[in-house]
């Protein structure tokens, strides 16, 4: 049996195959597409040519999201500062320079931040500095991000307990 935390199963919505049963291997990049948040997946058992985009809400695999979103929050302030000013650079001639600036602050700040109301929390994992953090889903939207564990016990304290004691096991 594959270990959990490498592989995760993705159920086809699609046609004939709405039986099938996809392992992800792993998550590769994550886009916002008609305000809907997809993943690049790498399929086990596939070459990277069958990559392909998925919507967040045709996945199970918490524990990946978790560890590629964690990897991409680590990106040191001075890395995503450098980010920032390249980009709005190469949008100069480009009329939506504003729109690149909203993006890149919007990509930044977690949900709580722009005012949206949480979900459910979908996992938990560490940063680099060793601070709790959780895959927050957010209410009447299918993006996810993660948010510092001390923000949603104070913001969301239910759901901090729901969420730990959904994964509360007693050993007799």
């Amino acid at each position: 049996m594959a270990d959990p935390m490498k592989s995760v199963d993705l159920i086809s919505p699609r046609g004939a195959n709405a039986d099938v049963i996809y392992t992800v291997e792993k998550v590769l990049d994550r886009r916002v597409r008609n305000g809907k948040t997809e993943y690049f997946l790498k399929w086990n058992g596939y070459t990277s040519d069958d990559n392909t985009w998925e919507p967040v809400e045709n996945l199970n695999c918490p524990d990946l999201i978790i560890t590629f979103e964690a990897a991409r929050t680590d990106v040191p302030v001075k890395d995503i500062k450098n980010k920032r000013k390249r980009s709005v650079a190469k949008n100069k001639r480009d009329k939506s320079t504003g729109k690149t600036r909203r993006k890149i602050t919007s990509e930044m700040e977690n949900g709580f931040d722009r005012g949206l109301e949480p979900d459910r929390i979908l996992g938990a994992t560490t940063n680099a500095k060793n601070e709790i953090m959780f895959l927050m889903k957010w209410k009447n939207s299918d993006e996810a991000n993660l948010v510092p564990a001390k923000q949603a016990n104070l913001v969301c304290p239910q759901l901090v307990i729901q969420f730990y004691e959904d994964r509360l096991t007693f050993q007799p």
